[in-house]
């Protein structure tokens, strides 16, 4: 249980520092792993809505989409 919950928090850090590359974010290295943690949480549940999942890639993938959303609501909230 605890495994799955760091290599969750590990792959949404991993997540959010690629977001942060893709949406060009200024936010710094922390608060781009924090927005993508919290990517990875909305982009699973995306995907599990939808019936994607299984395996750590789409997991990855699921997790940038929902970080890159994340970024994008931050940045619309906070601009």
């Amino acid at each position: 249980m605890l495994i799955k919950i760091l290599v969750a928090v590990v792959l949404g850090a991993v997540a959010g520092f690629l977001a942060g590359k893709i949406m060009k974010s200024k936010n710094g290295l922390l608060m781009n792993i924090i927005l993508g943690i919290l990517g990875g949480a909305l982009g699973g549940w995306l995907g599990s809505l939808i019936g994607l999942g299984g395996g750590w890639v789409m997991s990855l993938i699921l997790a940038v989409v929902g970080a890159c959303l994340i970024i994008w609501i931050y940045r619309k909230l906070f601009k």
